[in-house]
């Protein structure tokens, strides 16, 4: 059996660090919230439609020129803690950003204070590659 020196050893427990670090920041460890693909979101959407209050954590700017999903409410990821009474409680959260790091920060913060939340996976980039609708 060979051995494993104590460098490889080392490089092998950051990069384990590093995967779990990132995984976790994606949401997909360690999570009390849901991560769904855009096509399960649009889905949950159209057939629950007054049950959802769907969240944009994306900045102004992401938001009016990168257009969003309709019925977006945008509450930056930066502003959500002191905004949070605008997110009703009775409602299903579904949320998401560019590419779905910001949304799970923002998913777990959401879950944490007792809100049914859904990450989009992905983020808006992932809606727009599975060409679901899009308002500017």
């Amino acid at each position: 059996m060979k051995k494993i020196s104590s460098s490889n050893l080392i490089f092998l427990v950051i990069i384990g660090i590093g995967l779990t670090y990132y995984l976790y920041l994606k949401g997909y460890i360690f999570s009390d919230f849901k991560n769904v693909d855009p096509k399960t979101a649009y889905s949950l959407i159209s057939s629950e439609k007054e049950k959802i209050f769907l969240l944009d954590v994306r900045t102004l700017e992401e938001f009016e020129n990168d257009g969003h999903i309709p019925g977006a409410v945008l509450i930056p990821i930066d502003d959500l803690p002191n905004q949070i009474d605008k997110i009703p409680k009775d409602k299903k959260v579904i949320v998401y950003c560019r590419s779905g790091m910001r949304s799970a920060s923002a998913s777990r913060l959401l879950s944490k204070l007792g809100y049914e939340v859904y990450n989009i996976t992905g983020g808006i980039k992932s809606w727009k590659s599975e060409r679901l609708p899009i308002e500017k």
